[in-house]
């Protein structure tokens, strides 16, 4: 019977400071590039609602993505200013989320490298104590890596409560290439 000899506790601490160590350095790497934006707004009407009050929602996405050799960063920033409903308990959803891509810009259509969904559900049913709905939210960012002329790309997806018809897809703006 062979033993096994287990790494020393100080063997781990290394390691386990080196990934920190890593993960602190792609971070800070992502927040100091240089990131190009664009910027785009929808009014969309609450699919849920048909009554006499007032019902559309303002939302503005910009996209932004910045390159650092090969690898591509993108992320999008969610701005919305919706109705005024009489609680601030009020389901609005069943469920809303943004698509943050990465694209390849060619000719025909353009295939998504890599995507990620942020739940915004929560974030958009927020309300002041009067019943109003504006807020604001940065998604993380996601990378990977990409040929030239990559670029960033979102989608908001909303799926109003009780209209029977499940996500609807917006789509927003890609940011300029990199």
């Amino acid at each position: 019977m062979t033993t096994r000899q287990l790494p020393s506790l100080a063997a781990v601490a290394a390691l386990a400071a080196l990934a920190v160590t890593a993960t602190a350095t792609s971070a800070t790497a992502a927040a100091s590039l240089h990131y190009v934006c664009s910027s785009s707004t929808k009014t969309i009407d609450d699919a849920g609602y048909s009554g006499p009050w007032p019902d559309n929602w303002e939302i503005t996405v910009q996209v932004c993505a910045a390159r650092s050799g090969a690898t591509v960063y993108a992320y999008a920033d969610v701005r919305w200013d919706g109705p005024r409903y009489g609680s601030t308990e009020a389901v609005i959803f069943d469920g809303a989320k943004i698509r943050v891509q990465i694209m390849q810009s060619r000719e025909g259509t353009d295939p998504v490298v890599t995507e990620k969904d942020f739940p915004l559900k929560s974030r958009l049913e927020a309300a002041t104590s009067g019943g109003d709905r504006n807020g604001g939210w940065r998604t993380p960012v996601i990378s990977h890596r990409a040929g030239s002329a990559a670029y960033g790309n979102a989608v908001l997806f909303l799926d109003w409560h009780r209209d029977g018809h499940g996500y609807q897809a917006h789509d927003y703006k890609g940011s300029p290439t990199v």
